[in-house]
């Protein structure tokens, strides 16, 4: 049975626009891979870091002491530790020290031992000499100790709050620690610089290559670490009426690193 011609040239033309149809298809199915896979990460860029840094007046400072006593009984340390630890709070509180400002950050007693020999004689000497006689370790004692932390809201205190704390019987007296007591204000601004720096660098780059940079595709940032002033001072025995130690506060530096992509267009 033959096909009739007009039958044939109609399947033919549905086979022409069938292919033209698969073929349009595909292009558009490899342009969208094409384009997914610039954005998975075939995208050219180019990253700048910036650095910024903000210095202040420290305003608050920061002392830490501790009572450490020894005696036969742990109620008998305990009982001295709270007594030095009574003139200490009296005197902080005499100096317009707020109780909040005030904190104990450890307290405890632990057994001291110490290694005694028995005096009999258990093991005979040789011509190389005697050896020593066994022994154990024993209690002799216990010690109690409260460690505390100041904050001094008026820094040109200091001087004078460690030095009358040091002639009250504390066993160790560390600081000051200047900081600033809100910095929250002063890393934004550290941060600012350090987005202005990258930027800067980023149009000088653009500039000398040639390019022109696109959107923004990360950001990163480290640092917004202050940079405290820090001393280690020991005060000596004597009378809360010496004259009275100055400590220079110097300036606190808070910095921001941060690191900007940008694309390349």
């Amino acid at each position: 049975m033959e096909i009739p011609n007009e039958y044939r040239k109609y399947v033919y033309s549905m086979l022409v626009v069938f292919l033209i149809v698969l073929s349009i298809f595909y292009v558009f199915r490899s342009l969208s891979e094409f384009k997914s896979y610039n954005m998975a990460g075939n995208v050219n860029t180019v990253t700048l870091s910036g650095h910024g840094e903000v210095t202040a007046l420290p305003d608050v400072a920061s002392v830490y002491f501790t009572i450490s006593k020894e005696a036969k009984t742990v109620k008998e340390a305990q009982t001295v530790v709270a007594e030095i630890e009574k003139k200490s709070l009296d005197f902080l509180k005499q100096n317009n020290i707020l109780e909040k400002d005030i904190k104990t950050v450890n307290a405890s007693f632990s057994p001291k031992y110490e290694y005694k020999y028995s005096t009999k004689i258990t093991m005979p000497c040789t011509q190389y000499g005697c050896p020593p006689n066994p022994g154990n370790s024993v209690i002799t004692g216990y010690i109690a100790s409260e460690s505390i932390t100041v904050k001094v809201r008026n820094t040109d205190d200091v001087g004078k709050i460690m030095q009358g704390l040091g002639t009250l019987g504390v066993s160790d007296l560390n600081g000051p620690n200047f900081s600033i007591d809100n910095e929250d204000g002063l890393k934004a601004d550290a941060r600012k610089k350090a987005i202005d720096d990258a930027k800067e660098k980023a149009k000088v780059l653009a500039k000398d290559l040639g390019i022109r940079l696109g959107k923004i595709t990360s950001f990163n940032e480290s640092g917004n670490y202050p940079v405290p002033m820090y001393s280690k001072t020991m005060m000596a025995e004597g009378s809360a009426n010496d004259s009275r130690a100055e400590i220079p506060k110097g300036e606190n530096t808070i910095s921001s690193d941060i690191s900007i992509t940008y694309e390349i267009k």
